[in-house]
């Protein structure tokens, strides 16, 4: 797992660390100094903790005129036992809505388990978004990720499911890629990427 970075092909449009408004502004990183783990791997030391011991995550890219950020996870997100999903509303996403961003893409092929509990921060995350015009989706979940979102019924706050997955979104610019996800969301797609999403 060590040597799953974070998508790094945008950084010459966007660095969070370099971003005032992000969360992130003015973290430093080593590219030699491994010290997060997920199942007792370690991972590359680009990704970003936020407080779960199992889930860490990178802010690819934040558009505040556009009001969207593209954030990919790895690691376990366990809500059941670490509450994960607390201190994603709390420290991440309460943060960037505060500074106007309110359509979410959350990147999740690099989500290994997910185990839910009760769906209360996703309920709050959604209000707080779609009060906005905005929305969340979740892209690229596994199977089982799948499976087990829905079943804590997810699908009432979050976009995702087949529809969301096998979406081959790196060949593209993050404006694009929000585009498609903005009209997938509303039905749209066929307007912008007719065979390319």
């Amino acid at each position: 797992m060590h040597d799953i970075e974070p998508y790094y092909r945008w950084r010459g449009k966007y660095i969070s660390a370099q971003d005032e408004r992000s969360p992130f502004y003015g973290r430093t990183y080593s590219e030699f100094t491994f010290s997060n783990k997920v199942y007792n791997y370690f991972i590359h030391p680009q990704w970003d903790e936020f407080g779960s011991d199992t889930l860490y995550l990178k802010v690819i890219y934040a558009d505040y005129d556009e009001a969207f950020a593209i954030i990919e996870l790895i690691g376990e997100w366990n809500d059941a036992m670490y509450n994960d999903i607390m201190y994603l509303k709390r420290e991440v996403v309460d943060r960037m809505s505060d500074q106007g961003i309110y359509k979410y893409i959350m990147v999740c092929e690099n989500v290994l388990n997910f185990h839910g509990s009760d769906d209360c921060y996703y309920e709050e995350w959604y209000e707080d978004v779609v009060e906005e015009g905005g929305w969340i989706c979740f892209v690229n979940t596994l199977p089982h990720v799948k499976e087990e979102m829905k079943d804590t019924q997810l699908h009432q706050f979050v976009n995702f499911g087949d529809a969301f997955n096998d979406i081959n979104w790196r060949p593209h610019k993050p404006k694009l890629f929000f585009k498609a996800m903005d009209a997938l969301v509303h039905g749209e797609l066929q307007r912008y990427l007719p065979e390319e999403l």
